[in-house]
């Protein structure tokens, strides 16, 4: 409780105070379990994101080794130095209770055909056009596990600012409120006493009558 005077000033503050500390409180709640949504939505997604990129990348070493197999390693080497196919990521950002998360968007220029068909096997096509894919779901991939870590964070700070309010700030504010507020009512017991007995002594004093 704070060492603080009772008065009807400061009980008038501590109020305004309390219902500050409250208002910010279910704030503050509403925002935690937004981020927890959010949060846990995010995570549903990298999962499923994590088994696509294994599975594209899988694919894109098996059609690999598919084509060393069916035309030698040298061949598949000069043929992948001849593949045109550039990659740019832009990263934006979007919000989420005030916590900025990027948002990649990967793009790519393609100058295909790259090498002549003949004589060239298809799993070759087939594992470019695999880790074009991989690398597009990387972006998406580094996209949220970026924003889960902020997003954790956040959470983080939000729950300890909500139990700091709920655990030690409401209810400081709380007692002193009803310290003030019994002190008061003591003061005004003890005035009222106070005053009927001046009241009493006063009635009893009998005035003299003047002698004639």
């Amino acid at each position: 409780m704070r060492n603080i005077a009772p008065t009807k000033t400061n009980l008038i503050r501590l109020r305004d105070e309390l219902k500050f500390a409250r208002m910010g409180h279910e704030l503050l709640d509403q925002k935690r379990n937004i981020l927890v949504l959010e949060l846990l939505n995010l995570v549903d997604q990298a999962v499923e994101y994590e088994s696509k990129v294994d599975a594209a990348l899988a694919k894109a070493y098996a059609g690999l080794e598919d084509s060393v197999l069916a035309m030698g390693r040298l061949k598949v080497s000069a043929l992948a130095s001849a593949v045109d196919l550039r990659s740019s990521m832009s990263i934006k950002q979007r919000r989420v209770m005030g916590v900025a998360l990027p948002v990649v968007e990967t793009s790519f220029v393609d100058g295909a055909p790259y090498y002549s068909p003949m004589d060239t096997s298809a799993s070759m096509d087939g594992a470019v056009l695999a880790f074009r894919d991989a690398l597009g779901l990387l972006g998406r991939m580094a996209e949220l596990k970026v924003s889960i870590v902020r997003l954790a964070r956040e959470v983080r700070k939000t729950i300890r600012k909500v139990n700091a309010l709920e655990k030690i700030a409401i209810p400081e504010l709380d007692e002193s409120l009803h310290y003030i507020q019994n002190r008061l009512e003591e003061s005004e017991r003890d005035m009222f006493v106070l005053m009927k007995m001046v009241k009493d002594r006063l009635s009893k004093q009998v005035p003299e009558v003047p002698q004639g």
